[in-house]
């Protein structure tokens, strides 16, 4: 077991690899597009994307080899205080429909050409075979409403087995990562982690989660705000914040983040889980940000806002409060079709057409 310096050292090195896009590179992109045939912009944010791929993988020519969602698992003490309207049991029930192919995010990722990536960062109950556990920090969260979530040790040796699992996939091939989650009662720390980002009232970052009715609501609502008078977070640490009110697999969402950086790979962010990954990322190094794609915009009402503290403009809205990477498997089309627009598109010389006055 390493110690908590050794962790925070390690933590140190990958943060230290994480640089700024090339600028070169996106300026020629957009000189690029401008000689496209099209009116200049005309193709919004399809452009912004081309332009930040070819910042990330330093060049005017920029290309997907390989796809992969990165799932990570995890479950939640805070659920004993009545917060999701499904049992924990779920979580490690729909952890075996991943690996067996049978939910959503399989569907969709397999029509986007993508792997999907299960980790089992923290789950509560035991699992078969115990291969699957390999990663696990520990089983599970503790009760945020009755202290901290986990230690400072654990929520970035939870980070760091985001990283690792990223740090495998680019290995492979993968140059375009998206992020996924499973963890019954998620929305209840992502919703604490954004109204600390975003200084939003509780009662205005908390949504219903799995479908939690209007006691439930108030509840949820309840327990957040007793988490956050209990532990005091200081949101000028973010590990701090993780370790107190956050969850094992958003851990590992921030580190896959924060790896692909490292490694000058695009991650589109999914949905309100991920996002609060992201933001734990952002705050560790903001220059993460730049290498986040956006994906779609949640119904839980905590997700635009926290969107917009990223400077992330969703390019999907759907309606969407599943989780799993879905939103992100789905902006996948999208990532891809910018890069056809750069490597298809006639230039307004090779097609003969006449340029704007």
């Amino acid at each position: 077991m390493k110690t908590l310096t050794e962790l925070e050292q390690e933590l140190k090195n990958l943060l230290a690899g994480i640089t700024s896009l090339d600028e070169e590179a996106i300026a020629e992109t957009q000189a690029r597009l401008d000689s496209l045939t099209k009116p200049q912009g005309s193709l919004g944010q399809l452009e912004e994307i081309a332009k930040q791929l070819a910042g990330i993988q330093r060049t005017s020519s920029p290309h997907i080899r390989k796809k992969a969602v990165l799932l990570m698992a995890g479950d939640h003490g805070v659920v004993a205080e009545g917060v999701s309207a499904f049992p924990q049991e779920v979580t490690p029930q729909m952890l075996y429909n991943f690996l067996n192919g049978g939910a959503a995010i399989n569907v969709l990722s397999r029509q986007a050409g993508a792997d999907v990536v299960c980790t089992d960062v923290g789950v509560a109950f035991p699992l078969e075979p115990a291969e699957l556990m390999k990663r696990r920090v520990k089983n599970g969260t503790a009760n945020m409403a009755q202290g901290p979530a986990m230690t400072r040790a654990e929520a970035i040796q939870a980070i760091l087995v985001g990283a690792a699992v990223a740090k495998e996939q680019i290995d492979l091939g993968a140059n375009l990562l998206a992020t996924g989650d499973m963890g019954i009662g998620n929305t209840t720390p992502s919703s604490a982690i954004a109204a600390l980002y975003t200084g939003l009232p509780v009662e205005q970052v908390v949504g219903r989660g799995t479908g939690v009715d209007d006691r439930g609501l108030a509840r949820k609502i309840e327990v957040i705000h007793k988490a956050i008078s209990l532990n005091k977070p200081d949101t000028d640490d973010p590990l701090d914040v993780l370790a107190k009110v956050g969850g094992l697999e958003i851990a590992a969402i921030a580190g896959s983040i924060l790896q692909a950086a490292a490694s000058r790979a695009a991650i589109i962010v999914d949905g309100f889980i991920s996002t609060a990954g992201a933001l734990i990322a952002a705050k560790l190094s903001p220059n993460a940000v730049r290498y986040m794609l956006p994906s779609h915009s949640s119904v839980e009402p905590g997700h635009r806002q926290a969107l917009k503290i990223l400077g992330l403009d969703p390019v999907l809205i759907l309606n969407m409060r599943l989780g799993e990477g879905t939103g992100a498997a789905l902006s996948i089309y999208l990532v891809e079709a910018a890069i056809h627009i750069l490597e298809e598109m006639a230039t307004f010389a090779s097609a003969g057409v006449s340029e704007q006055a």
